[in-house]
């Protein structure tokens, strides 16, 4: 093992640590460094379909929320790129996926404190710091970042049936350009399930589509102003300090904030669906099926096909289908890494199997409070919805950034949030401590 012991290694170079090593770029009084298995950064490659769009502002970037003057922010890789003025006057509703990804690449491509094609294979706890294996050797660190993400999603029906019968939608722009299957059934009702089966109807005009949501509709994102106040700090430190039974309870009603389908996608699929109407009005399905509040209850293979069957919550009936491949658009679940196994049996879990996280992002463990385990992306249910999206990622990086120093480097104040939402007996300016001190 070197001699030197780091401040912080991070494990994986997604969109989170990354945004946590630029804002940490600014520090340079912290030693760090963050570890990659894949030869350069990628950021949900398997969904760059053509046409996908951001459904953030792009003044949500790595670190424009807490450190505007950052040479890692969008604006500064607009500039860099001399686009600035066209950017501006394309006028774009929604930032194009591709292009943001781009930006995401360009300040990976420029940080030091990265490196690429190096995994982390193991961590174990000394006295002080961990101990960290990686492709290249072993490293000390007195606190860590884990932001390897989470893995597809699979429902218990689909994993039965043959693997080139099924994809999740993380492979869909590698997969999509090879189907000929006559009947395709996309599972699942929200943003990547609508993107998929748009893909589809501009890839294969042979195909009959089945689009399956247990949704009650195909129900629109929602965007608005007083729903976004759950995308903010203020709301997010309130959220945390809940008991874990009400915060559960919120998430699950909470799911159209931020898992619903942009406007722009619905419209452009239903003007689809109208204009296939005026072309072939005696079709009864033009290719394409919806099928809102259907439930996949089994799934049977015979041969090359499969039989689904499905409850109808609109007239509680059952119906059955007969598919030839299935696109599961099912989301993702949080899996302790394996390098963290070593750790297992020392780290608080809460009632759903996910790490327990303190307000600075960091997980209950029986170790040093001054060696902390910083998780990203495993906080829907103990930080709230904003966790594991875009929204907060640069404000989340200045909580832990703070948290390193023991002080307030990044200026976390907040003024009073337009919602009441806990019961107060007084006003009262609100300040943000969060990162200063473990709970």
């Amino acid at each position: 093992m070197t001699s030197h012991v780091l401040d912080l290694a991070g494990a994986g170079i997604g969109p989170f640590n990354l945004s946590l090593a630029a804002q940490l770029d600014s520090v340079p009084q912290l030693s760090v460094r963050f570890f990659e298995r894949r030869p350069s950064f990628a950021w949900h490659p398997g969904m760059m379909l053509p046409g996908a769009e951001m459904q953030t502002s792009i003044l949500k970037d790595l670190v424009t929320a807490t450190n505007p003057t950052s040479r890692w922010s969008f604006l500064s890789y607009l500039v860099a790129h001399k686009r600035f003025y066209q950017f501006i006057n394309a006028e774009y509703e929604a930032v194009p996926r591709k292009e943001f990804a781009d930006y995401l690449g360009w300040v990976a491509s420029g940080l030091a404190s990265l490196r690429f094609g190096s995994r982390v294979r193991e961590i174990h706890a000394n006295d002080g710091f961990f101990s960290v294996t990686t492709d290249h050797g072993v490293i000390g660190a007195r606190n860590l970042s884990v932001g390897i993400g989470k893995v597809p999603a699979r429902p218990a029906w689909s994993e039965q049936l043959a693997k080139s019968m099924t994809f999740h939608s993380s492979e869909a722009a590698q997969r999509l350009g090879d189907v000929k299957a006559p009947r395709i059934a996309v599972i699942g009702g929200g943003q990547s399930g609508a993107e998929i089966v748009d893909a589809l109807l501009d890839r294969n005009s042979t195909s009959t589509i089945h689009w399956i949501s247990r949704r009650p509709n195909f129900e629109p994102l929602d965007a608005t102003p007083f729903t976004n106040e759950l995308f903010t700090p203020s709301y997010m430190e309130r959220f945390h300090g809940l008991p874990e039974e009400l915060r559960l309870t919120h998430t699950r009603r909470q799911v159209l904030a931020s898992d619903g389908v942009s406007a722009s996608t619905l419209k452009k699929l239903y003007r689809r669906l109208y204009e296939r109407k005026l072309e072939t009005p005696s079709a009864v399905d033009q290719g394409i099926s919806l099928r809102p509040f259907r439930n996949v209850i089994a799934a049977v293979q015979d041969g090359s096909e499969v039989t689904l069957t499905t409850r109808n919550g609109f007239d509680d009936s059952m119906e059955t289908l007969t598919i030839d491949l299935i696109v599961l658009a099912t989301g993702y679940r949080f899996v302790l890494p394996d390098f963290l196994h070593s750790l297992e049996n020392r780290i608080e879990l809460n009632s759903v199997g996910e790490p327990a996280l303190r307000s600075d992002f960091s997980l209950v463990w029986d170790g040093p409070d001054e060696n902390r385990i910083f998780v990203l992306n495993a906080g829907r249910h103990s930080h709230g919805i904003a966790e594991p999206q875009l929204s907060l990622t640069a404000w989340r990086s200045a909580v832990i950034a703070n948290s390193l120093l023991g002080h307030e480097h990044f200026d976390l104040g907040q003024l009073d949030p337009i919602i009441r939402w806990e019961t107060q007996t007084s006003p009262s300016n609100y300040s943000s401590s969060v990162g200063l001190a473990a709970e």
